[in-house]
């Protein structure tokens, strides 16, 4: 079977929840989730098969490569949408509250398809080689993701949440197609290895190269959320309805870091404009650290607590880019490569955990904010420490998977600043790693050492289906804390 039939599955899948929606009535809605749930497992069952043994750089037309780390990202978002649709379906009380005063035509089907249709898109950005086919392949995610920011209209927070996103990822998106554009101008080229050639060559002026990449890395910087392209980020993250903000956070950031690693690699290969490169990647790098971590501190609303996380993660995958290229060679153990793909594995599984707990208590309690966790410990010691295993491993606690990642990554980093790169860095993110400590630890003391902001708090009773999908993450999170091994193996 063609790998990119993968694809094709899923668009037909996503075809299939529409018409499903044209025919159910409101109590059969639930059953478009189940059906998105139980397809998107089976579609990852097919890629858990050519995973295991794929044939050597399998290459379509020039422009769709399927190899193992493709299969990698290809998982992440498969992973990710199936999460996204368990959470989509423990917030359809909330999504009928603000979608329509008529719970019969509250458009439930639609929010359920169009993660399906954006996950295809993600998919295919996992194995683009071109840049033609990444620019369509991103916006076909993009425009999937200005819906549902925006899913829920009769809240004045989605709408603006939709129209910064709108107009900012539309100016993003400029930024990028003028780069490649650009880049066509300079090179003669658009597939990326032809690019990397050409930089190498030493035939291309440098001025020019380095006007394309830094257009390039504009529209993409966007996407991962890297300072200072980042402003959208906590407010798109407040206003959008929690399970979209889990996917913009996981599926979206893993797909755009795919994209820029494979952009950013020719560039940082061309030793004539490899050294202007880094420099600018090391400032942004720990701009986004700084930033992320330390305006994370005086939050008070998760969903933004998260937002300014989110941030300080994507300079922690930064951190190895630099790394890539002509000092690739000194590295032991994991590649840069190889170490942003465990930390984005690594990033999902926790993260995901996180959300599902969130999305749980946002529909019993109808709160945010860190009040809303208070005493949670108490009403649901489940889902209290299902949250505080999250919350650790986001900060980096040995025993978790999130320690590996960062381990992985500030390893790359020492490397590289033996090898002449910059000390200032590791610094920074190590001081960036221990601010994290704090606001993450924020939820943990709401949750176990404050009472409820209620005399007789609303009961939580997450469904049969969030409650194994908490227990999978859980288990994932500390089993691969104590042997990181499973998961790299995969890539």
């Amino acid at each position: 079977m063609p790998a990119y039939y993968l694809e094709i599955f899923v668009i037909a899948l996503g075809l299939a929840m529409l018409a499903m929606d044209a025919f159910a009535g409101k109590a059969g809605r639930g059953v478009i989730a189940m059906t998105g749930i139980g397809g998107l497992a089976v579609v990852l069952i097919f890629l858990g098969f050519a995973a295991c043994c794929p044939a050597p750089d399998l290459n379509y037309w020039g422009v769709y490569h399927y190899d193992k780390t493709a299969a990698f990202f290809k998982g992440i978002a498969l992973a990710a949408t199936l999460l996204v649709l368990v959470m989509a379906r423990e917030s359809a009380p909330v999504v009928r509250r603000y979608t329509s005063q008529d719970e019969e035509s509250a458009g439930l089907g639609e929010f359920y398809s169009l993660p399906v249709f954006a996950c295809a898109g993600l998919m295919w950005m996992a194995s683009a080689r071109d840049l033609i086919t990444i620019f369509v392949a991103l916006e076909v995610v993009t425009m999937a993701f200005y819906v549902l920011v925006a899913y829920l209209r009769r809240n004045v927070g989605s709408l603006e949440a939709g129209v910064k996103y709108l107009i900012l990822g539309a100016l993003s998106t400029g930024f990028l197609v003028y780069g490649i554009a650009w880049t066509y101008g300079v090179t003669g080229e658009f597939q990326l290895d032809a690019i990397g050639a050409r930089l190498a060559s030493g035939e291309v002026a440098t001025a020019p190269a380095l006007f394309a990449f830094a257009l390039l890395f504009v529209g993409l910087a966007f996407k991962v959320a890297a300072v200072p392209f980042q402003i959208w980020v906590p407010d798109v993250y407040q206003g959008a309805p929690m399970p979209v903000t889990a996917f913009l956070s996981v599926a979206s950031k893993a797909a755009g870091f795919v994209v820029l690693l494979q952009v950013t690699e020719p560039f940082l290969a061309a030793s004539a404009i490899s050294t202007p490169v880094v420099t600018l990647l090391s400032f942004v790098i720990a701009a986004t650290l700084l930033f992320g971590n330390f305006a994370a501190i005086p939050q008070t609303n998760v969903k933004r607590l998260l937002a300014y996380s989110s941030i300080a993660h994507a300079g922690f995958l930064l951190l190895a880019l630099p790394a890539i290229g002509h000092r690739a060679e000194i590295h032991v153990g994991l590649s840069p490569v190889s170490a942003i793909s465990f930390y984005l594995g690594a990033y999902l599984l926790m993260t995901m955990l996180c959300f599902l707990v969130l999305t749980l208590v946002r529909v019993a309690s109808d709160g945010e904010d860190l009040d809303s966790l208070r005493g949670l410990s108490k009403r649901s010691p489940f889902l209290a420490f299902a949250l505080l295993v999250g919350m650790a491993a986001l900060a980096g606690i040995p025993l978790t998977i999130g320690f590996w990642g960062k381990f992985f990554l500030i390893g790359i980093a020492v490397q590289d600043a033996l090898a002449g790169g910059s000390w200032i860095l590791v610094g920074i993110a190590i001081g960036a790693a221990a601010a994290g400590f704090y606001y993450y630890f924020k939820v943990i003391r709401a949750m176990y050492w404050e009472e409820p902001r209620e005399e007789t708090p609303p009961p939580l009773a997450p469904s049969r289906l969030a409650t194994a999908a908490i227990v999978v993450l859980l288990a994932a999170v500390l089993l691969l804390g104590l042997n990181p091994q499973p998961l790299i193996a995969l890539f």
